[in-house]
């Protein structure tokens, strides 16, 4: 369990992070985000220890971070966005190394970690030469080697091409069958397939926390439906659609090209209350004399409500 509470960090005049408060139960996994500069890195580094907070309050499992800080950090795990592996190491044996520095048995962590995290083919080979998705591999089992109950990651999938970024994926939504996850990346698909709740920081603030299934509801606004028709321009199928109930603004969309010898037409038909109004649209085209080519729901996606609030 994780609790944020009034958490603020300051450098100099600037602030870094404003007075944001969270909890986090343990078996969540988490997906942290914002734009650059929001404070979501200099977050982390405050929930890991990494440095002090200019005032608020951190506790891990009830625990004040700094009031017992070596308490708290084994029971985190952290992965920066660029892992720190010394490259002239082999695998094997950095994990070794690694895992005497903390304390654990590395005869029987390191094969434990190897399987866990798709090691085996590399763990005789050296970080250096290393793709870059098996060096994320390599920062998580280092990560993972305290066992740890918080795992922590930052751009854990950056510079990844599409088949490391699936195994890696794979990986993380695997490790938080068991473990409190937080994830900070700006990737925003990749937090819809990992994550269970998302946390939105801008300017420093917290400007969103829900779960993830709820973002939309919460703080998108009504769906539109999408309406393209032959037979008709924008003005006259507007007119028409203007006078279906619940019905909002009418605006010109694009649309497929359906044939040179037709004109068509393509609009967004803003719905008010959330009402289902596509058979009452259907049928106004039909009577209206217009051919229905497309008549399409469109949500607001975890894009726009990003660019919502953050911007806001």
């Amino acid at each position: 369990m994780i609790e944020v509470s009034n958490l603020s960090k300051h450098f100099g005049t600037f602030k870094a992070v404003d007075n944001i408060s969270f909890s986090i139960p343990t078996g969540q996994i988490v997906g942290l985000l914002g734009p650059n500069g929001a404070g979501k890195s200099t977050t982390m580094r405050m929930v890991t220890g990494y440095i002090k907070p200019t005032s608020g309050q951190i506790k891990i499992d009830g625990t004040d971070i700094e009031e017992n800080a070596v308490e708290c950090k084994r029971k985190i795990g952290y992965m920066p966005e660029s892992a720190p592996l010394y490259g002239e190491m082999i695998v094997e044996d950095y994990l070794k190394y690694v895992a005497e520095m903390q304390g654990q048995n590395p005869e029987e962590k390191v094969p434990l970690l190897c399987s866990e995290c798709g090691l085996k083919e590399v763990m005789h080979k050296n970080i250096s030469d290393l793709s870059r998705g098996y060096r994320q591999r390599v920062g998580l089992a280092h990560a993972l080697m305290n066992d740890p109950e918080i795992l922590i990651l930052d751009e854990p999938t950056s510079g990844l091409d599409p088949n490391q970024i699936g195994d890696v994926r794979a990986l993380i939504k695997e490790i938080g069958k068991t473990r409190t996850v937080i994830i900070s990346t700006h990737i925003l698909g990749e937090v819809e397939m990992l994550c269970d709740r998302v946390i939105i920081i801008s300017g420093g603030r917290l400007v969103a926390d829900s779960p993830t299934a709820e973002l939309r509801e919460r703080y998108g606004t009504s769906a539109t439906v999408y309406v393209q028709a032959g037979g008709c321009t924008v003005k006259e199928i507007s007119d028409v659609l203007g006078r279906v109930d619940f019905a909002g603004a009418v605006t010109e969309e694009g649309g497929e090209n359906i044939s040179a010898e037709e004109k068509t037409a393509g609009v967004l038909v803003q719905v008010k209350d959330n009402k289902e109004i596509r058979p009452a649209i259907a049928e106004a085209v039909t009577k209206a004399g217009f051919r229905l080519y497309e008549l399409s729901i469109r949500r607001n996606s975890l894009e726009d409500i990003f660019h919502t609030l953050t911007e806001e």
